[in-house]
């Protein structure tokens, strides 16, 4: 290879292979360790092949609002990319976009060099993994050096797997949010129609989420019937 950091990139990139992605999806509402085996030929070496063990951390995966796509990226830009963000603020309860953060795990790294053919080597690590039942495995393919830049087509691959269910489940908490939200609202009118001295608190809830505007007519009614 070239000495050119730019050109090693891309020859990492292009030239990796996920043989197997871990059958567990990525966790929705916590970190995520997943656990790989990265098989590279050694460069000055005929039949040396090194695999790497080691570990990913997925880290819990952020909602990104369109206030946070304004803020981090329409600076600079012109009146165009201002319309896509006020589109995006109108339709922001019809999407979801998920930001997943990785981190390689340093300290949890080994490895080993074996002689034999490349394929050989992938084949017994491929069922080395399999045997062991490892929801959160992973092998690929890659190259010696640069070979942390292999890890980016896992990454690409453990997002691609998981960012449906990850919605899902985001989706449901909200739901099941407002649902108990709503309950609290009820429970409120309730208790401030049966004790007069709990219509302050009812007022302090309503306010403080925004939602006096929306249940004036009601609280006002309540505070009729309490008088």
């Amino acid at each position: 290879m070239r000495n050119d950091p730019q050109f090693d990139f891309w020859y990492a990139v292009n030239n990796t292979e996920v043989i197997s992605v871990p059958e567990r999806r990525l966790e929705t509402f916590g970190a995520t360790m997943v656990n790989y085996h990265l098989v590279t030929e050694m460069m000055d070496s005929v039949d040396k092949v090194r695999v790497r063990v080691g570990k990913l951390k997925a880290f819990r995966p952020e909602i990104i609002t369109p206030q946070s796509i304004d803020e981090m990226m329409l600076e600079g830009f012109g009146s165009e990319a201002r319309d896509y963000a006020d589109w995006l603020h109108k339709h922001a309860q019809e999407m979801q976009l998920l930001k997943y953060g990785f981190k390689v795990q340093k300290q949890e790294i080994n490895d080993y060099i074996l002689t034999d053919a490349l394929q050989t080597v992938v084949d017994r690590v491929k069922d080395e993994v399999a045997g062991r039942a490892d929801p959160l495995g992973a092998v690929l393919v890659g190259v010696d050096r640069p070979w942390e830049v292999c890890l980016l087509k896992l990454m690409v691959e453990l997002v691609q797997k998981s960012v449906e269910g990850n919605i899902q489940d985001i989706r449901q908490q909200q739901r099941d949010r407002k649902a108990q939200f709503h309950q609290q609202i009820e429970q409120s009118f309730l208790a401030a129609s049966r004790d007069a001295s709990k219509v302050p608190e009812l007022a302090d809830l309503l306010k403080r989420n925004g939602l006096f505007e929306r249940f004036e007519d009601r609280f006002f009614a309540v505070v009729r019937a309490s008088k």
